[in-house]
């Protein structure tokens, strides 16, 4: 039975990929770098900040200089702060399917965006009340494709009242990606997942256990069938 549904952020709640790949690119050029739109969304996309600095060290052949690691992630995230500071754009149906399903079930975020940014942006779009749990970045030392954003996710859940007395189990949960790797996360930790292809195209979400292109094409009789 499904007991509890998990959302990724970017990409899947706000619109907001566009703006870190430029961020992204911008962050990489300090260092002399490049990044491309299909790089990134082919290797960085479900990363979080850390992973993506890390990952521009390791496909440049640099071990990583964590102090300046840690500089990088500071200014892009000073900048992101910055712009989003009047909110952005939900993805298309967001708003209407977080509202519809909050009736039904405790939602939770699992993403590797910062927990003051996740916030900031659901009070802008009226939703931060509709969420139970926040698991973000600032929990957990590693970055999708590891489970332990989604774990970290199941454990607050199942501190709820609602699951006191019948704990919380992680086949009970839905996550929803729009990532590749955010899937693998999501499977990782035990969940069943449906994925949006909001940022990739459907043949490289195959391994969801559930596939639509949007919010408005997700059919709840689909979902509830994964859980019989």
């Amino acid at each position: 039975m499904l007991r509890a549904v998990i959302f990724d952020f970017d990409g899947i709640i706000v619109d907001s990929e566009p703006l870190i790949l430029k961020l992204t690119q911008e962050m990489a050029g300090l260092e002399g770098w490049a990044v491309s739109e299909e790089e990134y969304y082919r290797d960085y996309l479900a990363l979080d900040d850390r992973g993506i600095v890390e990952h521009l060290y390791a496909s440049h052949g640099k071990p990583v200089d964590s102090a300046r690691r840690d500089e990088l992630v500071a200014w892009k995230g000073q900048r992101y702060q910055e712009i989003i500071r009047d909110g952005l754009p939900s993805m298309p149906g967001a708003i209407k399917f977080v509202v519809e399903l909050s009736q039904d079930y405790p939602l939770a975020i699992a993403s590797g965006s910062l927990r003051v940014e996740i916030h900031h942006l659901l009070t802008k779009l009226g939703l931060r009340e509709k969420f139970s749990v926040l698991a973000t970045a600032d929990d957990c030392r590693r970055s999708k494709p590891d489970p332990e954003v989604y774990l970290t996710a199941l454990l607050r859940l199942r501190a709820l009242p609602r699951f006191r007395d019948q704990s919380l189990q992680s086949e009970e949960c839905l996550a929803i990606e729009d990532a590749p790797l955010g899937v693998v996360a999501a499977q990782a930790a035990g969940f069943k997942c449906l994925a949006l292809a909001h940022s990739r195209p459907p043949a490289e979400l195959q391994s969801a256990d559930l596939i639509a292109s949007e919010f408005a094409d997700v059919d709840m009789r689909d979902i509830r069938d994964l859980f019989r």
